[in-house]
């Protein structure tokens, strides 16, 4: 589906759950909407979240399929109201990706494969702002600003200290080797990189060169995972100018066994941080004249 035309994840989950339920209950769409006294189609909206629901809605729907849990009950009132706020990306106008910052928002889990540069998450600062920079032909300051703080923004979910993102991220060798802003930035974001790998919820791993041909060649792609929700998990197709999010079970079985395979080419985590720690190593001695020429000249 298009980004633009994407629901937002509450609704997506709200509306998944509540198909789930008619269809345990044997109702048709077209009978829940007669005995609602509303439009079969207005269901179908609900149910794919594509249009909002209230509170007292949900509640009737549930004495519908005859729902008596007031823990479940309650639980979905709470999705239908909190599917009406505001996350805190709709501060910012015309950021990209508002999408899937929704979707990493609530995720509990995140599987992605990076073949050209460092995930986003694991960015540091300098290395984030070279990438925007580099990568967005005719970006204005401001603009770049704007899309920098909000990709600093997004990593609060790996250091949320109650609830933090699971991370697994499989990067390309070709990402370490790539020099993105200058040596010392580079030097800097891969010993942060190596620092984050130690985390317990945070799994860096890294494809070699060796490895040869991969499923990962095409490109880039995430699958966001939902513990509430299995049905919820999507994959995202980071692509120049229209992402892509794929919500098929289907699809997500067929990107989850690409990852499988990726994982499995890959090379270990305490392997991987020895090689990023040889690339760091090789940034350090590219970044060492111009610290002896800064100090001759200061001598």
């Amino acid at each position: 589906m298009a980004a633009n035309n994407n629901p937002t994840v509450r609704r997506r989950r709200l509306g998944a759950e509540l198909r789930r339920l008619r269809q345990a209950s044997g109702l048709k769409g077209s009978e829940v909407a007669e005995r609602l006294m509303v439009s079969q189609p207005k269901i179908s909206h609900i149910e794919n979240g594509n249009r909002a629901i209230s509170p007292r809605d949900v509640r009737d729907l549930c004495a519908i399929y005859g729902v008596t849990d007031p823990q479940v009950i309650n639980s979905l009132m709470r999705m239908a109201r909190e599917s009406g706020q505001q996350g805190w990306w709709h501060a910012y106008k015309d950021i990209p990706q508002s999408v899937y910052i929704a979707l990493e928002t609530d995720a509990t889990s995140l599987y992605t494969y990076e073949s050209m540069v460092i995930p986003a998450l694991l960015q540091t600062p300098a290395y984030a702002d070279a990438v925007i920079g580099e990568t967005i032909p005719q970006l204005t300051a401001e603009q770049a600003a704007t899309r920098l703080k909000v990709r600093l923004r997004r990593q609060h979910r790996i250091y949320d200290p109650v609830r933090p993102l699971r991370l697994w991220a499989v990067l390309d060798e070709s990402a370490l080797h790539r020099a993105v802003g200058s040596p010392d930035i580079m030097r800097e974001q891969l010993e942060h990189l190596n620092a984050l790998g130690t985390e317990p919820h945070i799994t860096v791993r890294v494809l070699p060169y060796a490895a040869g041909a991969h499923p990962g060649m095409s490109g880039q792609f995430s699958i966001l995972q939902f513990t509430d929700s299995p049905a919820a998990d999507v994959v995202h197709l980071d692509r120049f100018t229209n992402d892509l999010y794929l919500d098929k079970p289907s699809d997500v079985q067929h990107y989850s066994m690409l990852y499988d395979h990726l994982q499995a080419q890959a090379l270990a985590p305490y392997r991987s941080r020895g090689l990023i720690t040889e690339v760091t190593k090789r940034y350090t001695r590219q970044t060492a004249p111009e610290a002896a020429v800064s100090s001759a000249l200061t001598s």
